[in-house]
């Protein structure tokens, strides 16, 4: 009697991954993600340099005296530029690797936030009774995904600030993540590493919700309209090109908020939190600014949406795990 052996690859696809591998698939998909789309986020934040016209005429409105360093407002050059014209001057002051400015930090960012708003929406998604697809609705799992991105907000928000700072560094020398963390914790303690942590929140919720919520939406219309498998590559890229549009719709204005609030300079409180941000560019610049850098955050969003749904999906197939 001969005894059937089974390959290694069928015993792995017999195991359901724990909590952990599921985060550490959803970290590592994250950070090979980020290094990619790293340039189009740099080009999306040196819109808040201001010119020096915009600081003097801020300072003469407000009575705030800040340095041209200090990235606040949303800059009208900058946005006139356009990314193209962004990464011509960026280069062309700072050098190719300026691009790449605060990767370290975005590495960090990605292995704590991007790990567990991916690996912990499926747990969430239980938690919130998706357990069939009877009951499984677009409201769970929007609530599912924004439980998992406030987690994991919350727990990568001092490498987000750190990143936001070394990316808006001048000079062509980068900033080492070690040397802006000491600077950070000697002028504003340790709340500057969660400095923006209201208007952050808010925003990962936003976003992880429509993000996942669609993706998974939007999988399910695919299988049921085309026939095609959830595994497929061709239902997995549509549906995350799909998700991105819509977080790019939903988060713009948190984005906003979110960049000036961690800008904010330690001498000079512009905004006292996420609402009043909110309310201050409204009245002060009209509603529409909160959506001004639409195609930036698209241009990053849509890519990176796409290659960490992907490369998520791919790696929980290796894993012996489900399509989502």
């Amino acid at each position: 009697m001969s005894i059937k052996q089974q390959s290694p690859i069928a015993t792995s696809a017999a195991l359901a991954p724990s909590l952990f591998q599921q985060v550490g698939m959803a970290g590592s998909a994250a950070v090979i993600t980020v290094s990619f789309i790293h340039p189009i986020d740099v080009v999306k934040i040196e819109g808040n340099r201001p010119s020096t016209d915009a600081i003097a005429a801020r300072d003469e409105s407000t009575t705030c005296h800040t340095n041209a360093k200090t990235r606040i407002q949303i800059s009208p050059e900058y946005a006139a530029l356009g990314m193209g014209g962004t990464v011509k001057r960026v280069v062309g002051s700072e050098g190719v690797l300026a691009m790449w400015k605060g990767v370290n930090a975005a590495w960090l960012r990605e292995a704590s936030y991007t790990s567990l708003r991916l690996g912990l929406y499926e747990p969430c998604k239980i938690a919130f009774g998706c357990t069939t697809p009877e009951n499984t609705t677009f409201l769970k799992k929007f609530a599912a995904g924004s439980a998992a991105g406030a987690l994991g907000s919350i727990a990568g928000n001092p490498f987000d600030v750190l990143k936001t700072k070394m990316m808006t560094a001048e000079g062509r020398s980068a900033p080492s993540i070690l040397g802006t963390a000491k600077d950070l914790m000697k002028h504003q303690g340790i709340g500057g590493f969660y400095r923006g942590i209201d208007s952050n929140v808010m925003r990962a919720m936003v976003l992880n919700g429509t993000k996942m919520a669609c993706y998974d939406q939007t999988k399910g219309f695919i299988v049921q309209y085309t026939g095609l498998a959830k595994s497929s590559l061709v239902t997995q890229f549509i549906a995350a090109t799909a998700a991105g549009f819509f977080m790019t719709c939903t988060v713009s204005p948190f984005d906003m908020v979110r960049t000036r609030l961690m800008n904010q300079p330690s001498d000079a409180k512009l905004y006292s939190n996420a609402g009043d941000c909110f309310v201050k560019i409204i009245k002060n610049e009209g509603p529409l600014t909160l959506w001004r850098g639409f195609i930036p955050i698209w241009s990053r969003f849509a890519p990176t949406t796409t290659i960490q749904l992907v490369i998520f999906e791919q790696l929980r197939g290796l894993m012996g795990m489900k399509a989502m």
